[in-house]
């Protein structure tokens, strides 16, 4: 990336650049002969006291010292996808959580509460799509004070990584001493190259509930109660797609694979997405995503997402043959 003007490395950038996505190159040494430079990319969230505070798409948050910046300048947003379709961070976010829905929620300004009996971060945690209506730290301690009535840690789920992101709150979150704890990728493709994966639907059974064989597989189903069928069963057209054993299995052993989908509008999710450790290798996953990417299809769908956790190689490289790509990334915080 140039930052020279005239062949002189330029300092492009001030604090009245904050929120804005910049590149910053600094010295790794003294500066002496021989000096070694980093470049560091992403939004720039704070510029105090002599220190650049910088949040990466991954959501890491980089410090660093004034004096040690060779070089820096405002940035244009990430280019636009070149493949899938087109998404806005709002959208995606109002879709992905109409597809994860809690118990019980309150609003508080713009942001929502969500609370499912502690089943999953994303259905208890705050969601702050916009201006809570009062200052970020007294709508944080509102947030501690919801949660600790319900016996619950306090989350707030963000996203950085995409236009209109929310690298700002996550800085300002860890300056009230939250805590990052879990990230992963929001990924979107275009939903008919999935339908079209050579795959035998015909073993897949789709329901509109989860049965009690569906259950025994899926991983997160270890505090079972009606607050958990209530998120499952939560979206405008819900899917469950079941995978029986091989046919020397026990009667009542659980299946070989499941997987959920939503279909809301022209998007599908994709969620639970689980095969048993003795079928693997078997393209069990990729038959149950191409039957419920059918079933999307046939409800007038046209472009799917899923989430996927970074640590996860082998559900990555699956979805990266799938045209699968990130579309940005979401972090819950906690409450120190």
């Amino acid at each position: 990336m140039e930052f020279t003007i005239g062949g002189r490395l330029e300092v492009r950038i001030t604090p009245a650049d904050v929120g804005k996505r910049v590149s910053v190159r600094r010295r790794t040494d003294n500066g002496g002969p021989g000096a070694e430079f980093t470049d560091v990319v992403g939004v720039l969230t704070s510029w105090n006291n002599g220190v650049l505070s910088i949040t990466r798409k991954s959501g890491e948050s980089v410090h660093i010292v004034e004096s040690s910046v060779a070089a820096g300048k405002v940035v244009p947003a990430a280019p636009a996808r070149r493949r899938g379709p087109a998404a806005s961070f709002g959208e995606l976010a109002a879709v992905t959580a109409r597809a994860w829905q809690p118990v019980e929620s309150e609003a508080l300004g713009d942001w929502r509460l969500r609370a499912a009996g502690g089943f999953t971060r994303r259905a208890n945690s705050a969601l702050p799509l916009g201006d809570p209506g009062l200052p970020v730290g007294e709508a944080l301690g509102r947030v501690r004070d919801w949660y600790e009535e319900r016996g619950l840690p306090a989350y707030v789920q963000t996203a950085t990584g995409a236009e209109g992101t929310q690298e700002l709150l996550c800085a300002e979150l860890e300056r009230h001493g939250w805590r990052r704890e879990v990230s992963a990728e929001v990924r979107i493709a275009a939903l008919a190259p999935v339908g079209d994966l050579e795959a035998d639907v015909r073993a897949v059974r789709l329901t509109r509930e989860p049965d009690a064989a569906w259950l025994a597989r899926y991983q997160r189903f270890s505090t079972p109660g009606p607050h958990v069928l209530r998120v499952l069963g939560s979206g405008p057209s819900v899917w469950f797609a079941t995978v029986p054993g091989a046919a020397g299995d026990a009667a009542d052993a659980p299946p070989a694979a499941i997987g959920r989908c939503v279909v809301d509008g022209r998007w599908a999710g994709f969620m639970a997405v689980e095969v048993a450790p003795e079928h693997r290798r078997r393209g069990l996953a990729t038959t149950v995503m191409a039957a419920l990417a059918r079933r999307a299809l046939d409800e007038g769908a046209s472009a799917a997402w899923l989430q996927v956790e970074e640590d996860n190689e082998g559900a990555r490289a699956l979805y990266d043959g799938m045209g699968f790509a990130a579309h940005h990334r979401y972090h819950h915080y906690r409450s120190a």
